[in-house]
């Protein structure tokens, strides 16, 4: 699913990777004169690499015209790219399989990164050098495993050095989908992180080839089979056809068989090369090596030896060595590598969210946004939350059934927010009930983690309390629990979630709870009301975050019942009549100081518990904290539109803008004469 503007993107750059991998395959296996494990090599990396692998087979390995191949690679820079795509292409394979397989069984990063390493030397060494070249190498498996390495130890270095710390730090970044093999940033990362460490493999692989420890590109063509007439290629060899090889220094041999060969280096060989062979050396053997022998004691081999002395090969080994051990371990200061996929589930952080080495797992998945597959409704555009919800009888208790589930939810006519939801609208609808009722309130979870209700400032038996592992198990996604308790006050309450409440509150799962007297006199009287229930969103990049008071978690909506002025209630009314406002902090962080215009009200009510006569007071302002309310009474004096708004001015903005006058805590009572 697309949710992020890199997975477009990623989109287009595999499909452009597989017609790129097309086209060299094709053209490696039906045309380029080179050997086999070459051709795969190049097909692989631009699997990999994408358009990237292309430019290379272009510019350093496919044949400009018939015959001139052979010509075409002498560069070392050429050669150089000829050996680091076959380190990379069996390296990089390992690797990519070892990080499928570690994602999957959910090993944390630390190890995971020591099991691609191996995955990667082995399937380099075992595999793709000693195997798929021992025909070109002449000699036993074993022998070439020997021989090998040295040269794939080097580079494996210096390619992990490179991966590593791609992979770790963009894992474990925002966004880590990217460590799930379903997701496609996942395989964004895999392809960035080969490019990452070819680059970096390269010159220390361009320097091997300038010492013959490794081959580089290489050139094999069938001999033209023609009667009575002459061929312009070399004498047929051993194996029914001849190769052109071109060494890694650049001269083109005879070698008078059909292989050419990648990885040259001979055990114990160590000291200068001499730059010709003997002249004394038997015709179709350009190596120096005795009649009948080949490097590796076998016959038909393409072997060399490596012009470096002892200590350019300690101190190479020692560099790459270094530089394996800072990839590996250099983003352990950055992020926690304790972690694995299971444990971030393809969490996506909010931007600018600091997160280090030692932010747990939970924290991260608390933090993340809701993933839109998640959604199972999306409400309709004009959806209200705060509806009544009709109860049924059941031998006088009164019944209700509450359901939470994902949905997508309007806050304007052109802003949605992904969010939970209680009987699919948000805030949930109100349960209205008497003083003194027996009530019995089923809750289903729908939701892809558990979740419980509490009911705020009720007296009610412990067991319904609702808080998740201290009263009650949490609901598990399927599960229901149902709350039963009889009311014994009056007044403005509301429920809400009780697990990961950080998390679920700021996504919309609360709801009014009114508790009327049982003598109706009781109750301060007006002509209208309305309940208030106020929230804070962060929505960032199509994505919705639980908006929390932390560095990158800070709102950049707000909203009264589930919508943002101008999409909030206007309530009409007329001069001297009274309106009860309910303001409810159903919003987890910040103060809102509410202010009515059009002149003063008085506060009748704090936290559900109507004041005496004699406490009441006026206001035009009252202070609501995050799980407080205030019921306060205002009268209409003059006609016109009266606002009522928070009075930190940035909370009636939506995402920093104003719209219409105002935005986001904001609602207007619109008096007539």
């Amino acid at each position: 699913m697309f949710v992020q503007p890199i997975d477009y993107f990623l989109v287009v750059w595999f499909v452009l990777a597989a017609l790129s991998t097309a086209y060299v395959a094709w053209d490696q296996l039906r045309h380029n004169p080179e050997p086999l494990v070459m051709k795969w090599g190049f097909i692989l990396v631009t699997l990999y690499l994408g358009p990237l692998g292309l430019l290379l087979y272009v510019m350093a390995d496919k044949e400009p015209a018939p015959g001139e191949h052979e010509e075409f690679v002498k560069p070392l820079w050429k050669q150089g790219v000829g050996s680091t795509i076959h380190c990379v292409a069996g390296d990089a394979t390992g690797i990519i399989l070892a990080a499928v397989v570690t994602a999957v069984l959910g090993l944390p990063m630390w190890v995971d990164l020591i099991v691609e390493y191996v995955a990667g030397f082995a399937f380099g060494l075992f595999v793709f050098q000693s195997l798929f070249m021992k025909n070109m190498m002449g000699g036993t498996y074993l022998e070439n495993v020997k021989k090998s390495f040295m040269p794939e130890f080097i580079s494996m270095n210096a390619m992990m050095a490179g991966m590593a710390p791609v992979m770790a730090l963009l894992m474990m970044g925002r966004d880590m989908r990217a460590m799930d093999p379903t997701e496609l940033v996942f395989w964004g990362v895999m392809s960035l992180g080969v490019a990452v460490g070819f680059a970096v493999t390269y010159p220390v692989n361009v320097w091997m080839v300038s010492r013959k420890m490794k081959h580089g590109l290489m050139t094999e063509r069938q001999l033209k089979k023609a009667t009575g007439g002459r061929s312009d290629m070399p004498a047929e060899g051993d194996h029914g056809i001849a190769a052109v090889a071109t060494e890694g220094h650049g001269t083109p041999t005879n070698t008078g068989h059909g292989h050419g060969a990648h990885a040259g280096h001979e055990e114990g060989a160590e000291g200068s090369f001499p730059e010709k062979a003997p002249t004394d050396a038997p015709a179709g053997n350009a190596h120096g090596t005795r009649p009948g022998q080949d490097g590796h004691g076998g016959r038909n081999g393409h072997s060399m030896r490596p012009n470096v002395t002892r200590p350019q090969l300690a101190a190479v080994t020692m560099t790459t060595t270094l530089m394996l051990l800072a990839g590996m371990t250099m983003p352990a200061m950055f992020v926690n590598m304790c972690l694995s996929n299971r444990d971030v589930r393809g969490a996506i952080m909010p931007p600018s969210m600091i997160m280090g080495w030692d932010t747990p797992g939970d924290a991260m998945r608390d933090m993340s946004a809701i993933h839109p597959r998640l959604v199972t409704q999306a409400a309709a555009a004009q959806a209200r939350g705060d509806v009544d919800l009709v109860p049924t009888l059941d031998n006088g208790v009164k019944v209700f059934n509450l359901e939470t589930s994902v949905i997508r939810w309007n806050i304007l006519p052109d802003v949605t927010v992904e969010g939970y939801a209680f009987n699919a609208t948000i805030p949930g609808p109100r349960i209205r009930v008497t003083e003194g009722d027996r009530v019995r309130i089923k809750v289903t979870n729908r939701l892809p983690e558990s979740t419980t209700v509490h009911w705020h400032g009720l007296i009610l038996p412990n067991e319904m309390d609702g808080p998740a592992k201290i009263t009650q198990k949490p609901i598990q996604p399927g599960g229901s629990y149902t709350y039963e308790f009889t009311t014994e006050q009056a007044g403005t309450f509301f429920y809400h979630t009780h697990d990961h409440v950080d998390r679920q509150q700021a996504f919309g799962l609360y709801g009014a709870l009114i508790i009327d007297p049982k003598s109706p006199q009781e109750a301060p009287k007006a002509d209208h009301e309305y309940v208030l229930q106020l929230q804070e969103w962060l929505k960032r990049e199509g994505l919705t975050y639980p908006a929390m008071l932390m560095e990158g978690g800070l709102p950049n909506y707000f909203t009264i019942n589930g919508k943002a002025f101008p999409a909030t209630d206007t309530v009409k009314m007329k001069v001297g009549e009274t309106i009860k406002l309910r303001f409810v902090g159903s919003n987890n962080n910040f103060v809102h100081p509410m202010h009515v215009h059009g002149g003063p009200f008085t506060v009748v009510a704090r936290d559900g518990y109507v004041l005496p006569e004699a406490a009441r007071f006026q206001a035009d302002t009252v202070n609501v904290g995050p799980g407080q309310r205030y019921d306060v009474i205002w009268k209409a004096l003059r006609p016109g539109k009266w606002l009522v708004h928070c009075h930190i001015p940035h909370h009636t903005t939506n995402n920093n803008v104003e719209q219409d006058g105002g935005g986001g805590l904001m609602m207007v009572l619109e008096v007539e004469a």
